[in-house]
């Protein structure tokens, strides 16, 4: 494999419009070579991050450079859910499944409407759960006191992971799910718009000269220096450390077979 020049670390988020000014739970991104990282950039909205994030791919396109993209949020459900509901066992179908259901501007979206949407085909209890709106939704609970989950809770990855939320949780503390519904429509985008140069880990083959790949901060990070915020200090250290990684060890990493869930970059298989 072709060593990766670049290495782009995000800090993803299920929510709105986070405000002029920078802020923790919000969207953060950091640049990294091997010979530094650069300051991380706070993205109030994800409009705003997915642009610059084209500009980072459409530069290193046009220097033929290879440029990995890592995203903190889990790139696939657990087993049975992606064919279920698409009627495929192509695990990127539900990308795009996602992208053609997901409406979103940096005031609203409607990520809790589909998750209850989803729910209500497969009896009305789950698998989502979590309704951090003030009206209900039909077919989301609130908690877990009515839920019922048709699929496993975890995928197996998370069971190597500790403290990995499940991704049918869509709000509350520490929760993923609303930031697996609004980040998958985005990267389906990326491989559309830059195919055939997009390679989706571990999904496909890392032929190609950019790789999106799914990353996982508190697995390696350790608490940010005071006063930095924590998102900001992660995905800074992450983009570092792996662009300073030796590349055989970086491959081996790499070396993962997951083909309908994915993986956590970094998790070792048992």
């Amino acid at each position: 494999m072709r060593p990766f020049d670049t290495f782009v670390m995000v800090d993803w988020s299920g929510g709105n419009d986070a405000g002029p000014r920078p802020r923790r739970d919000a969207i953060w991104a950091c640049l990294a070579v091997r010979d530094g990282a650069e300051d991380p950039l706070y993205f109030r909205n994800r409009q705003l991050v997915e642009d610059w994030l084209c500009d980072q791919v459409e530069l290193a396109l046009s220097r033929d450079q290879r440029l990995c993209i890592g995203f903190d949020f889990p790139f696939g459900y657990p087993a049975g859910f992606g064919p279920a509901l698409t009627g495929q066992s192509d695990p990127l179908a539900l990308w795009n499944w996602f992208e053609a259901r997901i409406e979103d501007s940096p005031k609203a979206n409607n990520r809790f409407d589909l998750a209850g949407e989803i729910n209500r085909r497969f009896g009305g209890q789950g698998p989502f759960w979590a309704n951090a709106l003030k009206r209900d939704i039909d077919g989301l609970p609130r908690t877990k006191r009515t839920y019922q989950n048709p699929f496993p809770d975890r995928r197996a990855v998370e069971h190597l992971a500790p403290g990995a939320f499940t991704c049918w949780q869509m709000a509350g503390a520490g929760s993923v799910g609303g930031q697996v519904m609004m980040g998958l429509p985005v990267l389906s985008r990326l491989r559309r718009r830059f195919a055939p140069h997009v390679a989706a880990w571990p999904f496909e083959a890392l032929d190609r000269p950019v790789a999106l790949v799914e990353i996982w901060p508190s697995l390696t990070v350790s608490t940010p220096p005071a006063g930095m915020i924590k998102d900001a200090w992660q995905v800074q250290q992450v983009a570092l450390e792996l662009a300073r990684r030796p590349v055989a060890e970086l491959e081996k990493m790499l070396d993962i077979t997951a083909p309908e869930e994915g993986w956590i970059l970094g998790v070792e298989p048992r």
